[in-house]
C-alpha cells in the first residue's frame, strides 16, 4: 500500500482546519495537527513528515537536519523570518508563503491606524470615557488634505496603502529599492529616496519584509530625522522598528504618535512601556485578519503544500533555486 504524504501543521492560533482538511481530502495527503513552540517540539511532531505548515514555530537548521523527508515548509502569511531559508535551501526544501492574500486587509488597517491618530480618534474616545469633553488633549490636529503620506516598501500592500491614502486626500510619496527616485509608480506614487521620505512625510507607513537589511531600519537616527509631528505606522514586522528608540521618541515628542500592529516580541509583554504611552494605538497583529482573508490564507497555504508534493508548478516559492 502506498504511503500517503504526511503533512504536519506545527502550530495555528485558530481552532478550525476546515480549509486545510478540504485540500488534504482532495489531494490525498495525511494532515496532522500539533502545538509546537520550540525547535524540539517541531522535531518531535515532524518525525516522518513530508511537509510542515507553520505559523510561528521556529524552523531552524536543526529541524531540517532532523527531518530528512521534508520537501516543503509552507508558512501561513507573507513573512518567512521564522524559517532558516539558507538551511532550507541547503537541504533542498522548498519554502512557500502567501504574499498577496491580505493586501486589502493590511492596507485597510494601516490607513485606519493612520487616520485614528491623525484625527485623534482614540485619544478623544479615551478622554470622553473619563469625563473630559474637550479637544485640548489632542490639539493641534491638522487637515489630512495636502499632508504627505510616505510609504516605505511599494509592493502589493504598500501600493494599496498609497492608493487608499490618496483616496482620503493625502499626497503620497514612496521608497523602494526596486524603483528609481524621481520616477512615479504605475499607481501614481512619487518615488523618493529613503532619507527624503523620512524628512518630508507627515505619516510614514512601513511595508517591508524583515531581513538583515531591514532589521531596525527605523532606529534612533531615523526617528530623529522625522518631523516632530510625524506619525509612524507599522503593519509589517515588529523587528523593522527599534522599540527602545521608538519609545524614547514618543516620550520626548520627537515624533507625534505611532500606530503599531506588530512588535519585536509577540505577544507584546505586559510590562512593555508602549502600553503606558498615550500617543500610541496598539493592535495584536490583527491587520491581516478578515473572515475572507482567513479562509483564503488557510486554503492557499495548504494548496502550496499539495502543489509541491504533486510536482506541480509553484506560484509562491521563496527559494526557487531548490527547483533548479
Amino acid at each position: 500500500m502506498v504511503r500517503k504524504p504526511r503533512v504536519v501543521v506545527t502550530d495555528l492560533d485558530q481552532p478550525s482546519l476546515a480549509e486545510e482538511e478540504a485540500v488534504s481530502a482532495a489531494e490525498g495527503f495525511e494532515l496532522v495537527r500539533a502545538e509546537c513552540r520550540t525547535e524540539d517540539d517541531v522535531i518531535r511532531a515532524g518525525e516522518g513528515a513530508d511537509a510542515l505548515i507553520v505559523q510561528y514555530a521556529p524552523i531552524t537548521r536543526e529541524v531540517f537536519k532532523a527531518l530528512p523527508h521534508l520537501k516543503v515548509v509552507a508558512r501561513y502569511g507573507v513573512g518567512v523570518d521564522t524559517v532558516d531559508l539558507e538551511a532550507a535551501t541547503d537541504s533542498g526544501v522548498a519554502v512557500c508563503n502567501v504574499p498577496d492574500y491580505g493586501t486589502e486587509d493590511v492596507s485597510d488597517h494601516a490607513i485606519a491606524l493612520a487616520l485614528s491618530l491623525a484625527r485623534g480618534v482614540v485619544g478623544l474616545d479615551r478622554e470622553m470615557r473619563s469625563g473630559n469633553y474637550s479637544l485640548a488633549p489632542v490639539q493641534p490636529l491638522h487637515r489630512v488634505a495636502g499632508r504627505i503620506f510616505g510609504v516605505v516598501g511599494l509592493g502589493l500592500i504598500g501600493a494599496a496603502t498609497a492608493r487608499k491614502a490618496r483616496g482620503v486626500g493625502y499626497e503620497t510619496i514612496g521608497f523602494d529599492p526596486v524603483f528609481e527616485p524621481g520616477t512615479t509608480t504605475p499607481g501614481g506614487t512619487a518615488v523618493v529616496s529613503f532619507d527624503d521620505l523620512i524628512r518630508r512625510a507627515d505619516v510614514i507607513s512601513l511595508h517591508v519584509p524583515l531581513n538583515a537589511h531591514t532589521r531596525h531600519l527605523i532606529n534612533a537616527d531615523v526617528l530623529a530625522a522625522m518631523k516632530p509631528g510625524a506619525i509612524l505606522v507599522n503593519t509589517c514586522r515588529g523587528g523593522v522598528v527599534d522599540t527602545e528608540a521608538l519609545v524614547e521618541a514618543l516620550r520626548s515628542g520627537g515624533i507625534r504618535a505611532a500606530g503599531l500592529d506588530v512588535f519585536e516580541q509577540e505577544p507584546l509583554p505586559k510590562d512593555s512601556p508602549l502600553f503606558a504611552l498615550p500617543n500610541t494605538v496598539l493592535t495584536p497583529h490583527a491587520a491581516w485578519y478578515s473572515e475572507e482573508s482567513q479562509v483564503e490564507l488557510k486554503r492557499r497555504t495548504a494548496q502550496n503544500v499539495a502543489d509541491v508534493l504533486a510536482g506541480r508548478k509553484l506560484r509562491n516559492i521563496v527559494n526557487p533555486e531548490v527547483l533548479a
